[in-house]
């Protein structure tokens, strides 16, 4: 990986997919800075879902960079993220909350409206383009809000979560997905026993 500079473009490694059930390219990439309200993540641990197989077999949009549950550092923070900045330790989530919205502040639910878990979504919320991109410039597609398969990530912000430095990294990976999954299946039973 290139030297970074805070607000500069990274070149790095991630794992792309360029098509429906094809083997992942390991390659370098140009990973972009952080724009109004992202967050830009070192991934420093990474771990392989169903859903990630679901979407490599499917066909959505490539290429892609998959990827959900990991763990990381924060390298930059983009304009007015004021709750995370760099070093902090952080989790991305797919099931972001903008805290704001309807969904947001109600008790019955967190499946934010801006946020929510859209596989379809492949791109920047912020201005709809992608933050990944070949070396030779051709854009490469986002995946559920966090992209893991890659050394260095761009999410929106309220998709990154900051946990206690002292968490061991290799074991939070499971609270990216697992923990996410566990509330929106709670929800959805209790939903069912009313």
């Amino acid at each position: 990986m290139e030297s970074s500079k805070i607000g500069s473009k990274i070149t790095c490694k991630a794992a792309v997919a360029y098509g429906p059930g094809e083997s992942l390219v390991v390659e370098e990439i140009v990973v972009d800075p952080p724009q109004k309200m992202e967050v830009r993540i070192k991934i420093l641990f990474t771990s392989i879902c169903h859903t990630d197989l679901g979407a490599w077999q499917g066909r959505k949009a490539f290429p892609r960079i998959l990827g959900h549950e990991a763990s990381g550092v924060v390298e930059s923070v983009g304009e007015g993220v004021t709750d995370l900045k760099a070093g902090d330790h952080v989790i991305p989530i797919f099931n972001g909350e903008c805290g704001h919205c309807v969904y947001c502040k109600s008790e019955n639910t967190n499946l934010c409206e801006k946020f929510r878990v859209n596989p379809f979504k492949c791109v920047m919320l912020n201005d709809g383009k992608c933050r990944f991109s070949t070396k030779d410039g051709k854009p490469i597609f986002h995946f559920l809000n966090t992209s893991t398969f890659s050394e260095y990530t761009v999410l929106d912000s309220a998709c990154v979560v900051k946990i206690d430095p002292k968490a061991p990294l290799n074991r939070m990976v499971l609270l990216s997905c697992c923990f996410s999954t566990g509330n929106q299946l709670l929800f959805f039973h209790l939903q069912l026993e009313t």
